[in-house]
């Protein structure tokens, strides 16, 4: 039976550019593409979920990695403003709460605003730091606090001074020991009486004495008592003083900051607390206790009071909503922390301290992260949750709840949350988080699908060329000419293996035009050409086809066992792939059935040796059942039959070598010897029908190097499914090769097209309930027919 082999312009597709016009003859004259490249239903649910403000709307993208979600959505919000009519923007900053300093303050400011509030305040202090001891170092004041100083001394001593002559006429005397005590004693003249002296003088004078002094120590106690109240008055009449020296001061530095700042009320309320907490700690700026002092001005950025300082969480540069993209999304780095300070052995923290997260950074905007990177680390989804669900960002001490100590901490008000969340995953972590988690289908509701690839049109080719265009132009590359974009497009094809489709892995395009740039550069070449291309593809194969070189050695030495001319009986070619992390290739394996008397059993040997997956043995099930339906209608097939790849050590696993065993048996059955020069991949069901098959253009490719090592000639070829025609993008080498009819592929429908290819003789067709005695079908037929006998 002669079948026609596929002809060579089927075994690859062209790009040709159609859609691109004749003028654009490189990526120079080609506008980058600013949508997202064949994601027409991702980019709908992202476009949906930011236009919808309401709580839960958050998106989870879903696809493998090397997509190019991230970069894809970046691009989309970046060019495009989703935001529409804008969520309102703030600065926020933390003050100090002068009533509770446990609980700092939050400043809810207008975009731009923090920075420079933050940089007047510190101009305000450092002004103060220096006028205010200025203040309090001249005459006017010295003569002032002098004054008042004479007056208390003068009531002091006038008061002290009565008692003195009220004592000295009744013969006592007041004076001060050297403890600062006041001491009345009696007087024996001119001297002050001794004990002995006191003891010798009668009793009624002794009771006199007494008496005397028993009265005038309760008018000392009284004048003490006063003293003390003078000096209190004295005290606040300085403070009073000091803070209306203060006041004049601070109220003339802080007048023009508050006609600023008029507009901005939050502003005002803060300074007119800041001016009164000024006033009533000014030891602060008088440095009249070094250590309070010390501790105080133990800032880490700047030389003034801490209590004072504006610590700006978040500041918007511009209007535009923030884009955050969090690479490391641990509990901090999210939600922000309190840093602790040390100075002098003690450690601190106050509102200074507070620092902010992506959180913070996204608030009123996007918020980027990796779905795997968030659920390994501790706590960051429920957390993440709370947030969401309060729409308030709290800072609490993450050690503080987990170690459940009670260490004193902060407690600053809670920010507004208003953001959007987008998670990168796969679908195996999309599934568990629906299947374990029931919050996560209110809080991300809508689910961007990322597609693996596109179809393949010259509307699809311009796109894809103007999405090339725009990995050079954002890259800085070198322009690539018309001839290596559809090249790379050619390259896509491959990728997704179908010649009517575009891989959309985004990752291995931009990795090729790298190197390809690379490779263009240096040889100080001012364009990208196709030949930078086609080396680039060769310098990739080349690094990772080292285990791909050493396999076919073994074909080349003889250590694998392999016929690519002649005939054999039960021995056929299959075809497999062997894939690695990075590369995949395809190999020819032998493939032998022999039969032995029996009861019509198929022994596949990889399955009783644990080396057979549970798709090949599915395979072979189901050839058993096809081989069943041809020759077992009317009695049992006395055959036993043992199935085996050869050579082979490392397990089995997949359908597409069911064709071909299916052959090699029917092959032993009948004695007819299969053609070793064409080997066989495919699938098959129950009727015998051609199953697709992944992994053709691979297949293909080993079986001709194979050929190529073992010696070629033209009749060497490979038999695949119909089906699988469309998947075929080879390389040049091949195509070359059947264009001159030195090897060829043949596309079948149903395997008794390959059982007549294999043999060289018609399968045969079931009629009269038996097959034509000539073809292979009716030869087994007779002679399981000749056993049953």
């Amino acid at each position: 039976m002669t079948m026609k082999s596929l002809q060579a312009d089927t075994l690859y597709r062209t790009c040709t550019l159609n859609g691109l016009d004749a003028e654009f003859s490189s990526t120079k004259h080609l506008a980058p593409l600013n949508e997202i490249v064949g994601q027409e239903r991702a980019q709908q649910a992202v476009e949906f979920a930011m236009s919808i403000k309401e709580k839960g709307y958050n998106i989870y993208a879903i696809g493998r990695n090397g997509l190019g979600k991230r970069t894809m959505v970046l691009r989309y919000l970046n060019r495009h403003d989703p935001n529409g009519d804008a969520t309102p923007l703030y600065d926020w900053c933390y003050v100090a709460n002068f009533e509770e300093t446990r609980t700092p303050k939050l400043l809810k400011l207008k975009p731009g605003t923090g920075m420079p509030f933050k940089k007047d305040i510190e101009k305000l202090m450092l002004r103060l730091v220096k006028a205010l001891p200025l203040a309090f170092d001249n005459e006017m004041y010295y003569s002032r606090s002098e004054q008042l100083k004479n007056q208390l001394a003068e009531k002091q001593q006038t008061a002290l001074g009565n008692l003195t002559e009220q004592a000295k006429e009744q013969k006592v005397s007041l004076t001060l020991t050297t403890q600062g005590d006041y001491q009345l004693i009696a007087m024996n003249g001119e001297e002050p009486h001794t004990e002995e002296s006191f003891i010798a003088l009668p009793e009624k004078e002794q009771e006199k004495f007494e008496t005397i002094i028993t009265a005038l120590e309760v008018k000392l106690r009284g004048i003490a008592r006063q003293l003390t109240d003078w000096e209190e008055e004295f005290s606040d009449k300085i403070q009073k003083l000091n803070e209306e020296v203060a006041l004049e001061v601070v109220s003339h530095f802080v007048k023009p900051l508050k006609k600023q700042y008029r507009g901005h009320t939050e502003i005002k309320d803060y300074l007119t607390a800041m001016q009164k907490d000024i006033l009533e700690n000014l030891d602060i700026f008088l440095e009249e206790s070094e250590d309070q002092v010390a501790l105080s001005y133990a800032a880490l950025d700047k030389k003034m009071p801490r209590r004072y300082q504006v610590n700006v969480l978040v500041s918007q540069e511009t209007e535009r909503f923030p884009i955050v993209v969090e690479e490391s999304p641990n509990y901090h780095a999210i939600f922000g922390y309190i840093e602790n300070a040390t100075y002098k052995g003690t450690v601190f923290t106050d509102f200074s301290l507070i620092r902010s997260g992506s959180l913070h950074r996204a608030n009123g905007g996007v918020l980027l992260m990796d779905a795997v990177k968030v659920l390994e680390r501790p706590y960051v989804w429920d957390g993440l949750k709370r947030a969401l669900r309060s729409r308030k960002l709290n800072l609490s001490s993450l050690e503080r709840e987990v170690t459940l100590s009670g260490t004193i901490s902060l407690e600053p008000e809670p920010i507004p949350l208003d953001v959007k969340i987008i998670l990168f995953g796969d679908y195996q972590t999309y599934q568990l988080l629906v299947h374990y988690d029931p919050d996560f289908s209110e809080l991300f509701r809508v689910t961007a699908d990322f597609e693996d690839e596109m179809e393949r049109t010259d509307e699809s080719e311009l796109q894809y060329a103007r999405f090339i265009s725009s990995i050079v132009h954002d890259n800085g590359m070198l322009h690539c000419d018309r001839k290596a974009i559809a090249r790379i497009i050619e390259y896509s094809s491959r990728q997704a293996e179908d010649q009517n489709k575009l891989s959309l892995h985004s990752a291995d395009i931009a990795n090729l035009l790298r190197e390809t740039n690379y490779t263009a550069r240096a040889a100080n070449a001012n364009m990208i050409r196709v030949a930078h291309v086609e080396q680039a593809l060769l310098r990739q194969e080349k690094r990772v086809s080292r285990l791909q070189d050493q396999m076919l050695h073994t074909f080349r030495n003889g250590t694998t066992l392999i016929d690519t001319q002649g005939d054999v009986i039960g021995q056929i070619n299959g075809l497999s792939v062997v894939s690695t992390s990075d590369h995949r290739f395809g190999l020819p394996n032998r493939i032998t059935a022999t039969t032995s008397w029996g009861e019509g059993e198929v022994m596949d040997i990889e399955r009783s040796v644990k080396l057979g997956g549970r798709i090949h043995s599915k395979g072979v099930m189901i050839l058993t059942a096809y081989l069943s339906s041809l020759f077992g209608k009317s009695a049992r097939i006395p055959l036993t039959t043992h199935l085996t790849f050869e050579q082979s050590y490392g397990g089995v696993d997949g359908d597409s070598a069911s064709m071909a065993e299916l052959c090699a048996i029917i092959s032993a059955f009948s004695g007819c010897p299969i053609n070793q020069s064409i080997a066989i991949t495919g699938s098959m069901n129950q009727f015998g029908q051609a199953q697709p098959i992944g992994g053709v253009n691979e297949k293909i490719e080993g079986y001709f190097d194979v050929c190529t090592i073992k010696g070629r000639h033209n009749n060497q070829g490979v038999i695949i499914p119909l089906s699988n025609a469309h998947n075929l993008m080879l390389r040049k080498d091949i195509l070359t090769a059947v264009e001159k009819g030195d090897f060829h592929i043949w596309a079948i429908s149903h395997v008794s097209e390959a059982i007549s290819l294999l043999t060289g003789k018609d399968a045969g067709d079931w009629q009269d309930d038996n097959y034509p005695p000539e073809s292979v079908l009716g030869i087994a037929q007779n002679k399981l027919n000749a056993m049953r006998k």
